[in-house]
C-alpha cells in the first residue's frame, strides 16, 4: 500500500486540507486541537459563585493582552539581537518603553487591582517567567525593582508565581484562560 501525501486547495473553504492518498482512496487529514474537558462547576455558596464570576471577568479582560505582551517580547528579543552594540540595545529599549506606555497605558489604567494581578499571572502563563524576571532581562535589576515597589503600592506583586497546580485562585485562573481559549466560556 503506497502513501503519498498531498496538498488539496478545497476553494470553498478558502485553505489546504492534507490528504493521504491509500490504494486510490484519497483520505483527508485534520490536525485537530487539544481540548480540555472539566467538570460542571459546583459551588459551596453564593459567594464562590460571585468570585468565579469575577474572575471570568478578569481573564476575559486581560488575556488579550497577556498575549499581546507575550508576543511583543518574542519580537523585541528577536530584533534586539539584531543590535551590534549594547548601546544600541539600551537605546531601543526606552523607545519601545515610552510607546508601550503611550498605547497602552489608557486602557491599562482601567484596570482594577484584581484585574492587574490576574494580567501578571496570566504574562507568567504565557512566557513562563515572572513579570519581574522579564523587567530585570529588558530593564535592568534597578528598573525591574522601581516597578515592584511601584506594583506593590497599588497592591501587585510583579514577582508573583503562576502556580495552577498547587493554587487553587491560579488553578481557577487556568480553568478559565483554558475555556475562554477554546471559545467555550
Amino acid at each position: 500500500t503506497a502513501q503519498t501525501e498531498l496538498i488539496h486547495a478545497d476553494k470553498s473553504l478558502k485553505r489546504q486540507v492534507k490528504a493521504i492518498i491509500e490504494n486510490g482512496d484519497t483520505i483527508a487529514v485534520f490536525d485537530l486541537p487539544t481540548v480540555w474537558v472539566y467538570p460542571p462547576m459546583k459551588f459551596k455558596n453564593k459567594q464562590q459563585e460571585r468570585y468565579y464570576w469575577r474572575t471570568v471577568r478578569d481573564v476575559r479582560k486581560a488575556l488579550p493582552y497577556a498575549k499581546l505582551i507575550c508576543e511583543t517580547l518574542v519580537e523585541t528579543y528577536e530584533y534586539l539581537q539584531t543590535f551590534e552594540t549594547t548601546e544600541e540595545r539600551e537605546q531601543y529599549l526606552k523607545e519601545m518603553e515610552s510607546a508601550l506606555f503611550e498605547q497602552y497605558k489608557p486602557a491599562l489604567k482601567k484596570f482594577t487591582r484584581r484585574q492587574a494581578r490576574t494580567l501578571v499571572k496570566l504574562i507568567q502563563r504565557e512566557t513562563n517567567q515572572s513579570s519581574f524576571e522579564i523587567l530585570k532581562a529588558f530593564l535592568g535589576s534597578f528598573r525591574a525593582t522601581f516597578w515592584q515597589g511601584f506594583g506593590k503600592i497599588f497592591g501587585v506583586n510583579i514577582k508573583d508565581q503562576y502556580r495552577p497546580n498547587t493554587n487553587a485562585d491560579d488553578a481557577t485562573i487556568e480553568r478559565i484562560a483554558t475555556l475562554i481559549e477554546q471559545g467555550r466560556l
